[in-house]
Order: C-alpha cells, then structure tokens, then sequence
C-alpha cells in the first residue's frame, strides 16, 4: 500500500467552541485557521466549528457546536469520556508549570499524581473532556 490516511485534526463537541479554542490556542501555542478568528468590533461571533493550526498552518484541533454535551464524570463511567487526549512534557517541572497554565486557562484537575512519570495527571478542559499531562 502507498498511501494512508492521515491524521488531519481532532474534532471535540463543546456548547461554547469560542471558549473551548480559546482554551487549546493558548493552552497548545496555535492559532485559529485564516477566518476563524474572533469578530472585531461589535460583530455578533456567531460560530458552529472552528480550527486551530499550528505555526506551520497544520490543522490541530477543531471545535464544534453542539447545544448540550453532559461532561463526563470521570472516573465514574456514569457519563464516559468519549474523548481523552493525552500531552507530554519534557520534564517533571515543565508538567507542573503546564498544569498550573491550565488551570489559570480554565482546567480543573480531575487526578493529580504527577509525582508518578508514568501517570502524571488528568485535567478536564472547560467543556469537561479529560486530558492528560504526562513527563517524558
């Protein structure tokens, strides 16, 4: 086979895609997709789907409106994930720092045991989808 499929960027569901790209743009270091950026002025930001790219112009990360989404309770499996995306760091302290980023972005920690390299620890973003912060 000479081809497959590639990646071209995760799509996660979210009643406020505005707030939760805001999240991973800053939180990731992208940016939005040429005209998906926030209105200027008093423009309404009237948004169904967003991408995020990064300095390459690689799409990411994209989000999509949907009108309810119950966050996961984790890890109760009541409500499941759904969707988990892990990111990893290059040392204990960069983990810290990135956890505590985060949570001034709008995180909340859901498991912290970022003493243990191999599970760090797992964040839900402002939607609610849990993330994981792992050092390498």
């Amino acid at each position: 086979m000479s081809e497959f499929p590639h990646l071209m960027h995760t799509a996660i569901d979210t009643p406020d895609p505005r707030g939760l790209a805001e999240f991973y743009r800053e939180f990731l270091g992208l940016r939005y997709r040429p005209g998906d950026e926030p209105p200027t002025g008093a423009s309404e930001d009237d948004v169904h789907w967003l991408v995020l790219v990064d300095d390459e112009g690689k799409r990411k990360i994209a989000v999509q409106h949907v009108d309810s989404l119950p966050r996961p309770t984790w890890p109760s499996h009541e409500v499941p994930m759904q969707l988990h995306l892990d990111f990893s760091v290059s040392t204990h302290h960069e983990l810290e720092r990135q956890k505590d980023r985060a949570l001034a972005l709008g995180a909340t920690i859901l498991l912290d045991r970022s003493e243990d390299p191999d599970v760090g620890c797992v964040l839900a973003d402002p939607s609610g989808h849990p993330f994981c912060l792992l050092s390498r």
